[in-house]
């Protein structure tokens, strides 16, 4: 068996890489739990549990993203119109160097309904439609979605450029062109027709020429062999003077034709028919290319934008085309212009971005950068030009060039790029340069926890692991400072501790970095069953990838470990994923899950489904959202892909167009996952009470049809919480009982709620506290007993909530507020700071900017009004709080 696995891993390590190639087969070349010597050495374990250098980020992170944010705000109340998609570009760029997903989107959303001009409705879908890459199989699900379809459809490039003046001309004739004011042209072997007058008044060119004092005014026949136009086109621009149109007919050679001849002699209105007829033919990616330099020499806007559509809708694929790459990196100032217009620096974002994605390294992305440094108009714009460029050369070990960029960054006010300066320093041995460049931006500026993050890089002892506390401290969501602990626990022969440290991390924020590194701490300690199940869950959200910074397949891992761990069977599954349900170890349910879709015979539609639960509670949406596209295409029936195409609707907040799909589902057949749909998305898209007894019938229903005790579980306790909201506390109670029967844990939170408003505080709190015994992943519970218990206890509570999950913001506020009822202003100040640091968050900005009116400080609460507006243009309280302080 071992040989046969160390010629399994040896072909494949052949296939995947020839540069450095890892061989883990020590630590699974061995029958159940035994390693050879070999493979216990302190040599192969350093090469496990390595941790990198954090790479430096190519986004725009302002030292203060708030007043980032609050200036952005109130710029957008000032400009004009066509001025906001810009600023909501630069507000996406903000909320993108903070890895707020759903914000940045929202950004972009704003930008793509603010678009003034075509080119900007262009470049905004794209972008929208690139970050929803991969969703494309689900598109149709939205081509009723006004709000989606803008991003899915092809726009007419010609209807949403309105006929300007010049092409609106008045043409009363019949047709027939008298006599006297015949002029023939003379093309190739044939004799054009035309009528004097109206051809003069194509252009000034031609007025001059046949009304003027030149020879050809007085000629009846007039030589135009020598101006490349073909007898039909000719005959087409006798038509259009006589009639002011081009005829459908009209063949892509011939209206270039006609293009170029109509920009010879500045025919204008012939120039814009022709640009127009030409955009409407653009129909394909090859089309595209073929036509936009035509569109880019002949100075063609409408063709030039239809030309873009084609390129955009085909991102990221279109940057492998040496054709469109050329375009892109070669056009000019004038060209660009022509091909969008006033947007060509959001253009070039948009490029760019994805050429970081797909191509990070290669000389076409340098290109890009080139060009988005040539649109940048402002400071803010050259700050990250110049920092994407300068990430992009350090990339490829161009630290001379790189620190020009970066330098310039840096000079234009983007302090972050110190970090790109400090690492070239290190690259190149000075590490000592690399340690003052960072302490001197400690000393400038409010420090923040990259600082010191970046900063520990550079030295070594006691002094890194002081500045990686304070990092944490400063910043508890950055990752570095944890996996390069439990790494340091590891090596020092510390397990038990090395796992808490990245458990921590675990706890709160679903990496995949810190995945990969507490695999390989299970195999450091021979436990391949805890190892297998991390593997699972990197695959599951992220099915391709590949660990050891990029030289294994996670696949080939999993494949090997599963010869070291007992093999269940479907039963041994269903009674395992009951286990992790009711302990809320979620990523343990995941690696379950995904054992059971490899499993021969599994329904995998439901099973898909589950995990796309799962991941949403891990704060995982995408890929949720690709769990629950499998769970569309697994579907046995027509009932169930309704339900799962209703899930994917209320996912991407279409809460009515869900609900409609749960009725088409139940009208086909009553099922639990109909109903639940249903009784879910009615309660939240209805604001009408009495919607409340509809949705306790529903649940009824679904409870009365087949299905597993998970789910049974989940409706059970979803039923008791609309009793509770209906005074029925009774009936809440046998609810949450009979959901707690079936082992669904988090049941304890409801029936906790149902003693505190029967006065039995005392039974509420000890009531959390068995869900906070049961629970893995507890930190919410004790947020939740904190509201049952006394003042000091309370403390302590929500203490330890933030230290388990440093993101929940309750805490926070609670201290605060105690601090400002003791009159401790600036105490309660800096504890919402702390947290503001890391956490753009409505309700923290909201109550720092109560407090800093309170404190008289006007400025600080409205800059905290405008940052907060920026999270939340529609919150009517903020929008109160706003005009009140802006006087």
């Amino acid at each position: 068996m071992v040989c046969a696995m160390r010629s399994l891993f040896l072909a494949e390590t052949c296939k995947e890489t020839q540069l450095h190639a890892f061989d883990p087969q020590p630590w699974l070349q061995v029958e159940r739990g035994k390693f050879s010597s070999q493979s216990s050495s302190s040599s192969s374990i350093e090469s496990l549990i390595k941790v990198a250098e954090p790479p430096v980020l190519p986004f725009f992170k302002p030292v203060d993203y708030v007043d980032a944010l609050a200036k952005i705000h109130e710029e957008l109340d000032s400009c004009l119109p066509h001025e906001k998609s810009e600023l909501y570009l630069f507000q996406f760029q903000v909320f993108r160097g903070l890895g707020e997903v759903k914000l940045l989107r929202r950004s972009l959303r704003s930008a793509l309904e603010k678009s003034s001009t075509v080119y900007e409705k262009l470049i905004f879908g794209a972008w929208l439609r690139f970050k929803k890459r991969g969703q494309e199989p689900i598109s149709d699900l939205f081509s009723s979605c006004t709000k989606c379809s803008q991003e899915f459809r092809i726009l007419d490039v010609t209807s949403e450029i309105p006929v300007q003046d010049s092409e609106a001309t008045d043409y009363c004739n019949s047709g027939k062109i008298e006599e006297s004011n015949i002029v023939f042209f003379h093309v190739g072997e044939e004799y054009i027709a035309c009528d004097r007058q109206k051809i003069a008044n194509l252009s000034p060119p031609f007025k001059a020429m046949l009304n003027g004092c030149f020879t050809e005014s007085i000629q009846e026949v007039i030589d135009m062999s020598e101006n490349i136009i073909s007898p039909s086109s000719m005959r087409a621009i006798s038509d259009f003077s006589l009639f002011g149109s081009l005829k459908d007919s009209l063949s892509v050679d011939s209206l270039l034709e006609i293009l170029v001849f109509a920009n010879k002699f500045c025919c204008e209105r012939l120039k814009l028919a022709c640009d127009r007829e030409l955009a409407s033919m653009v129909s394909s990616r090859q089309d595209a290319v073929e036509l936009m330099v035509c569109a880019l020499e002949e100075s063609s806007p409408l063709l030039a934008a239809s030309c873009l559509q084609f390129f955009l809708r085909d991102l990221p694929d279109c940057l492998q085309d040496e054709q469109v790459v050329r375009i892109f990196s070669e056009a000019n100032k004038q060209q660009r212009f022509i091909m969008a217009s006033h947007a060509s620096f959001s253009l070039y974002c948009l490029i760019t971005e994805v050429a970081m994605t797909v191509i990070p390294k290669s000389d076409a992305t340098v290109s890009f950068f080139k060009k988005l440094i040539e649109c940048a108009s402002s400071s803010r714009q050259r700050q990250l030009a110049f920092h994407q460029l300068g990430c992009v050369r350090l990339l490829r070990k161009e630290y001379d060039e790189a620190v020009y960029s970066f330098g310039s960054a840096v000079a234009e006010g983007h302090v972050y790029s110190v970090v790109g300066l400090a690492r070239v320093d290190f690259f190149k041995g000075d590490s000592h340069s690399s340690y003052e460049k960072l302490s001197s931006v400690i000393s400038s500026h409010n420090p923040l926890g990259w600082m010191y993050s970046e900063r520990s890089l550079y030295i070594e002892g006691e002094r890194k692991m002081e500045d990686l506390t304070r990092a944490t401290e400063l910043d508890p969501t950055i990752l570095h400072p944890y996996m390069f602990r439990a790494s340091f626990l590891m090596r020092r022969q510390k397990p038990k501790a090395a796992l808490l440290e990245i458990n921590r991390v675990l706890g709160f924020k679903l990496s995949l970095e810190c995945l990969e590194l507490r695999f390989f701490f299970y195999l450091a300690l021979e436990d391949y069953k805890s190892a297998l199940s991390d593997v699972q869950a990197i695959l599951t959200l992220s099915p391709g990838y590949r660990m050891l910074e990029g030289r294994v397949s996670s696949v080939h891992l999993q494949t090997l470990l599963k010869e070291h761990v007992e093999h269940w069977t479907t039963a041994d599954c269903w009674l395992q994923l009951y286990e992790q349900w009711s302990t809320v170890d979620d990523i343990g349910s995941l690696s379950v899950i995904y054992q059971m879709l490899h499993a021969a015979g599994s329904a995998k539609g439901v099973l898909y489904f589950r995990q796309s639960l799962l991941l949403l509670r891990l704060n995982c949406p995408e890929a949720a959202m690709r769990s629950l596209q499998l769970a569309r295409e697994h579907a046995t029936s027509e009932h169930e892909r309704l339900v799962y195409e209703g899930w994917i609707l209320y996912d991407t907040g279409h809460c009515e167009e869900g609900l409609r799909k749960a009725e088409q589902s139940i009208s086909i057949q009553r099922s639990f996952e109909g109903f639940f749909l249903k009784a879910y998305a009615l309660a939240d898209s209805s604001r009408d009470p009495s919607c409340s007894e509809t949705v306790i019938s529903l649940l009824e229903d679904a409870l009365k049809c087949p299905s597993d005790r998970l789910r049974k579980g989940q409706a059970l306790n979803n039923l008791g919480s609309v009793y509770v909201d209906c005074g029925k506390l009774d009936m809440a109670a046998d609810c949450y009982t009979t959901a707690l029967n079936i082992q669904h844990t988090r049941a304890h939170q409801g029936l906790a709620r149902v003693h505190f408003l029967n006065n039995s505080r005392n039974s509420a709190y000890e009531e959390m506290t068995k869900l906070i015994k049961k629970a893995m992943n507890n930190a919410s519970a004790y947020e939740k007993r904190s509201e049952y218990c006394d003042h000091g206890l309370t403390q302590a509570d929500l203490d330890m909530v933030t230290k388990l999950d440093p993101l929940r913001i309750y805490p926070y506020r609670y201290r605060a507020a105690v601090l400002m009822d003791s009159r401790r202003k600036e105490e309660a100040i800096t504890e919402l700071t702390r947290a503001i640091a890391f956490k753009p968050d409505l309700h923290l900005l909201q109550l720092r900017a109560a407090f800093y009116e309170h404190i008289g400080d006007v400025a600080g609460a409205l800059r905290d009004c405008r940052a907060a507006l920026s999270i939340d243009s529609n919150n009517p309280e903020m929008i109160f709080f706003h005009n009140r302080v802006n006087i």
